[in-house]
């Protein structure tokens, strides 16, 4: 079988769970059949880069995209299958599937028509992602869900797709790579005294990570907070993170703010050594920064929000706090207490976080997602 996964995220330029789930499927997949990997972007090592027609430098970033999967499609025809991973890749697949008569599997990380924030990345490219998104999944002859609650969401959304053609199959984590450690050098380098509890957020500056919420429920916490965020959607976000930390660190000390996207070691020490990793995201398929600090033996509060529930089981490996759009005050006031008391209670905190490794490595293993993905596969070509 020749697979051909297409995805706009491919290693060194790996910035959210879509892309992280890739680059593991891909490594374990290859074990099984032969996969072609076609991304978006530069020279890439192990794919096959496409990039977006230089005459659309200055047009919307959506039509950028869709001329690059155009380049996509033109080269699976040697594919048995095609497995596209985000909107930025669903037309390659969509396309590809309609031009060489091959079977096309959808895997839905997140879901356009509940991230209207997007708006304000793309502007009118945001209805051009979101009917991108739609004409693939309708037409896909599989389509993955990385949670039972985002199967509901994607059944929610897209309603006239048979249920039949809908699998799940969770995002896994790579327990050797995620692992306690016990340097601390980077610890030190970014001023985080190793001696001294700390909460830590990582992910991209988005309206879906919900980042704005902890810094406005961090004022009291205990401890230090440390935030490795970057990557901001637009100029706007950038600028309203900036104010949010600015205000907070003149309010209270121990605040470290580290901008730049970390490689992977440097984020598993940080991971290691804090108290409690925080997930206070607004809209999350699963979470997959919640399954690396289980990993790295770190309790985790998070919102009860999509499949993160799934991951993060209450009082046994972490604390799930509830989100309530309508009633954003609630959620930080409640966030601030879950996470307060875990930086208050270290030796509670360390207990969650060794049952989250032992939940990670037994569960969640990316052999076993690999097995179940090319299962799937098999079912649309038989």
């Amino acid at each position: 079988m020749r697979i051909g996964l297409l995805t706009r995220e491919w290693p060194p330029e790996v910035y959210g769970g879509a892309g992280v789930h890739v680059e593991y499927l891909v490594r374990e997949l290859r074990r099984l059949a032969e996969v072609d990997v076609h991304s978006l972007g530069g020279t890439r090592d192990g794919a096959t880069a496409h990039r977006p027609d230089p005459r659309l430098a200055d047009a919307n970033p959506a039509l950028r995209v869709l001329s690059a999967d155009l380049s996509i499609a033109a080269a699976t025809g040697g594919c048995d299958v095609v497995h596209s991973h985000t909107w930025y890749a669903d037309l390659a697949g969509h396309l590809s599937a309609l031009l060489h008569g091959i079977p096309h599997v959808v895997t839905t990380h997140s879901l356009e028509p509940d991230r209207p924030w997007k708006a304000e990345q793309l502007g009118g490219g945001y209805a051009v992602s979101s009917w991108a998104e739609r004409a693939a999944v309708l037409a896909a002859d599989a389509v993955i869900a990385v949670s039972t609650g985002m199967a509901h969401d994607v059944m929610a959304a897209y309603p006239e797709l048979d249920p039949a053609r809908l699998h799940v199959i969770h995002n896994g984590i790579d327990s050797e790579q995620y692992a306690p450690v016990t340097a601390t050098d980077v610890l030190e380098r970014y001023g985080v005294d190793p001696a001294e509890p700390y909460a830590l957020f990582v992910g991209r500056i988005t309206r879906q990570k919900g980042l704005a919420h902890l810094l406005r429920a961090a004022a009291e916490l205990p401890g230090q907070l440390v935030l490795c965020a970057g990557a901001p959607d637009t100029e706007q976000i950038a600028a309203e993170t900036t104010a949010l930390v600015t205000e907070l660190q003149a309010s209270r000390p121990g605040v470290v703010w580290i901008s730049e996207m970390l490689p992977k070691p440097a984020v598993v020490q940080l991971m290691s050594h804090a108290t409690v990793l925080v997930c206070p995201s607004v809209y999350e398929p699963l979470g997959i920064v919640n399954l690396e600090a289980m990993a790295c033996g770190t309790a985790v509060v998070g919102s009860a929000v999509g499949g993160i529930p799934e991951v993060v089981l209450q009082g046994a490996t972490g604390v799930l706090v509830g989100y309530d759009e309508a009633d954003p005050q609630a959620f930080e006031a409640n966030l601030a207490a879950a996470v307060g008391e875990l930086l208050s209670d270290p030796g509670l905190a360390a207990t969650l976080g060794r049952a989250g490794r032992e939940r990670a490595v037994e569960l969640f293993g990316w052999d076993a997602i690999a097995r179940q993905t090319l299962a799937v596969y098999e079912s649309v070509l038989a």
